[in-house]
């Protein structure tokens, strides 16, 4: 186990380049990004807590005990972490605009899930975006699409 978390962290900061991210790495990575979306301002609302674990359980279609071990295994990487740079790079070079569009909707959602945006929330998803190289007329297209569908509910 402490073998595959060497392996996984040599991936993750980019010391080994030739190897691709497995399905489950990058699951792990997006997941700390949503969970670090969600614990930034320092208050973890109820609302937030449940949209992590839908937007967890809808993009990756998990059944609940698979969905708990990868927000226990997302959080502490959370921890862990530095910054954010280690979870972006890895994205950025292994998953296709789409997704990372994907990616960015759903910090949305999160941080507009207890019904305000902090600046440090908004700060966040402009450097994950540019991290991730989503470009910043998505990063907005998006945000002002995930409150327009927010505010229509």
């Amino acid at each position: 186990m402490l073998k595959s978390f060497a392996s996984l962290m040599e991936r993750l900061t980019g010391a080994e380049t030739n190897d691709r991210l497995g399905e489950d790495d990058l699951r792990i990575a997006s997941a700390a990004l949503l969970v670090h979306a969600m614990t930034i301002d320092g208050l973890v609302s109820e609302q937030e807590s449940q949209e992590l674990r839908e937007l967890l359980a809808a993009e990756y279609d998990l059944p609940p005990e698979e969905l708990n071990r990868l927000l226990i295994e997302a959080e502490r990487r959370e921890r862990e972490a530095i910054d954010i740079y280690r979870f972006t790079s890895a994205l950025r070079d292994s998953l296709p605009i789409e997704q990372k569009r994907q990616i960015i909707a759903n910090m949305w959602r999160l941080v507009f899930a207890d019904g305000r945006l902090e600046a440090i929330e908004d700060n966040l998803i402009w450097r994950t975006a540019e991290l991730l190289a989503v470009p910043a007329r998505d990063r907005m297209q998006l945000k002002q699409m995930i409150r327009a569908e927010l505010e229509a509910n």
